[in-house]
């Protein structure tokens, strides 16, 4: 494109908001979506965007934001707790790694020593921002295998400094050589983002948070990331663990989510830009003149990382099998790091051009691949998941030694429980029904009579002792079987009590059809919370108190004439806004009141 820089914005924003919804679609991945956009502009595609390279470089910033936002995830005692898995996990994956395919090209591909370690480490290395979107994607982050790519992620990013430093040695660079002087550099820089950021990046954004100016707020939190990151890259290391370090620092300041939620847009703009950009290097001619080696080389790694992956995951015992294979699929593709691996390989002569190319045409097609690779085994284990054995309700036997209870409680979630509990403190007997065995299997521990059933089973409920309940409290979350088993024990025991939780106004409505009491389950908090606040404000609590009794009062009494006229949408709109003029000639009074006299401590309206 001979355009300007506006034009090829427009078409980068073109293709992906053209090509991700659509991947997306068919279920295939916005990460897929941003690849295929970039072979199509690239050029070995429509040839619309010919210098790749630059927009990867430029891009990387995504990949660096993305660090600093797993970085505010990660506080240090959690950092602390994952050292075992970075380093144990971790660095057997690339040691491994590195030795087997160093291996294979040494008897296959006839390669030196040297070069075939720097090309088996770099290829043991795998796309921290693939993998990361992709497990993002699929809410997948804080799995048990999700955690350990993380950490063995994490690792990787830290083995690539050595390799970079290492190459030009390998490659015999006489003016290019590791001292204690780059080893001291590195190691004082990492120190002075750590003990400098712990010292002064509170205090930084304490002052801007001062400003109240939310673009002030941003261009800080944009100026730490980008600052670290640059930071650390003139030391010599990555700019993404700079970056890192600095989101680890914050991860357990009052600034964290303001932090997470400014820079998230910028994060997903240009980590969606690097994917395109590393579609737009994928070299298709390479791939179309030698298909047969670029397909033998993309299976070869692929083979090779994801058996060394599986057999990582499941010793000793870290993950299930189905887990230790969702670890290999995401995590076998080549990464970002083995381009700037080969690349500073031929820069030094120690890597011709023509395997250079051929390297970085199996990274790529390794990468596209990944993402479809994924989908299949998270299908083809879903297929294979045996379903999970269906428990059996419980057999309720009446037990002579047990009192009949007063009370039987459907649902013991977290509003059931209140009541139950305020039941035990008064030794009054009660039996419960839920529908979560493993609810069930908790509140046992406790010494609770429940047991697993259906509310909505009649013989279930005449089995619990419903016969000789006074009141049933129907505490169920799903508002459909808390009308259905609030509709049978009417049917069954007609001259029974039945206080039933409501989550809205339209729900107690049909409930209140059904002769029910109702409770909404956040009116009271929410009523108690408003009190507070007239508190907090200066009325004195007696007030305040009445108040919210009186609100309360108007309240009930406005639902119970609502219920008359619920099915008729319009009516109840005109009711409720006749209502609110109502409560608040209510209340004028008490606001004339305050406003002339002094003498109950209430202060004057202004």
């Amino acid at each position: 494109m001979h355009g300007g820089g506006l034009e090829l914005a427009l078409v980068l924003l073109l293709a992906a908001v053209l090509a991700v919804p659509l991947f997306k679609r068919f279920g295939l991945g916005a990460v897929l979506g941003y690849l295929a956009a970039g072979v199509v502009l690239g050029p070995d595609g429509l040839g619309l965007v010919r210098d790749g390279e630059k927009i990867l470089r430029a891009s990387e910033i995504g990949v660096v934001m993305m660090l600093f936002v797993i970085g505010l995830e990660l506080s240090p005692s959690r950092l602390r707790v994952l050292r075992k898995p970075v380093f144990g996990v971790g660095g057997l994956q690339v040691l491994i790694t590195s030795a087997a395919l160093a291996g294979l090209l040494l008897l296959v591909a006839q390669m030196q020593l040297k070069v075939a370690l720097v090309v088996g480490m770099g290829l043991a290395l795998s796309s921290t921002a693939f993998s990361l979107q992709l497990l993002a994607e699929r809410k997948e982050l804080n799995t048990d295998y999700g955690k350990t790519a993380f950490a063995i992620l994490l690792f990787q990013d830290l083995a690539a400094i050595p390799l970079l430093a290492a190459i030009p040695l390998l490659a015999g660079a006489k003016d290019e050589t590791l001292t204690w002087t780059t080893v001291f550099q590195a190691v004082g820089a990492i120190a002075l983002v750590v003990v400098g950021g712990r010292l002064l990046l509170r205090h930084v954004f304490r002052v801007v948070a001062r400003t109240q100016m939310p673009e002030v707020f941003t261009a800080s939190a944009l100026l730490v990331v980008l600052g670290t990151a640059w930071f650390m890259q003139i030391a010599g290391l990555s700019a993404g663990l700079g970056a890192f370090l600095a989101g680890v620092l914050l991860s357990d300041s009052e600034f964290r989510h303001e932090l997470e939620s400014q820079i998230e847009p910028f994060k997903g703009l240009l980590l969606g830009l690097f994917f395109i950009s590393v579609g737009m290097t994928i070299d298709l001619d390479r791939v179309a003149a030698e298909p047969q080696i670029i397909a033998l080389g993309v299976l070869t790694l692929l083979l090779v990382k994801f058996g060394i992956l599986f057999l990582l995951g499941l010793h000793p015992g870290k993950l299930q099998p189905r887990a230790a294979l969702m670890l290999g699929s995401v995590m076998w593709l080549g990464g970002e790091f083995a381009f700037v691996v080969f690349s500073e390989a031929g820069r030094v002569n120690l890597l011709e051009a023509g395997a250079r190319d051929r390297l970085v045409a199996i990274v790529g097609v390794s990468m596209a691949l990944t993402p479809l690779l994924l989908i299949a085994m998270s299908r083809l284990l879903a297929l294979k998941q045996p379903p999970a054995p269906k428990r059996e309700f419980d057999r309720i036997e009446p037990a002579d030694d047990v009192q009949h209870p007063q009370v039987l409680i459907a649902g013991m979630g977290r509003f059931g429980q209140i009541v139950a509990r305020l039941l035990t403190a008064q030794r009054i007997p009660f039996v419960a029904l839920e529908h979560s065995p493993e609810q069930v299997d908790d509140m046992r521990r406790f010494g609770s009579r429940i047991y697993y059933g259906d509310p909505t089973r009649p013989d279930l409920l005449r089995a619990a002792g419903a016969q000789h309940v006074k009141i049933f409290v129907i505490a169920v979350d799903d508002a459909d079987t808390n009308i259905k088993a609030t509709r049978l024990i009417r049917r069954m025991y007609p001259k029974a009590r039945i206080f039933a939780r409501a989550r809205n106004r339209q729900h107690a409505w049909r409930l209140m059809d059904l002769g029910a009491e109702v409770f909404r389950e956040t009116f009271g908090s929410s009523l108690e919370m408003g009190e507070q606040v007239l508190v907090a404000l200066g009325l004195s609590p007696e007030m305040a108190a009445d108040h919210a009794q009186r609100f309360r009062d108007h309240d009930e009494k406005l639902l119970h004439a609502q219920h008359l006229i619920y099915d008729d949408d319009t009516a109840v709109v005109q009711h409720a806004r006749d209502a609110r003029l109502d409560l608040e000639k209510l209340f004028e009074a008490d606001l004339g009141d305050s406003n002339s006299e002094d003498e109950t401590g209430i202060p004057k309206a202004p």
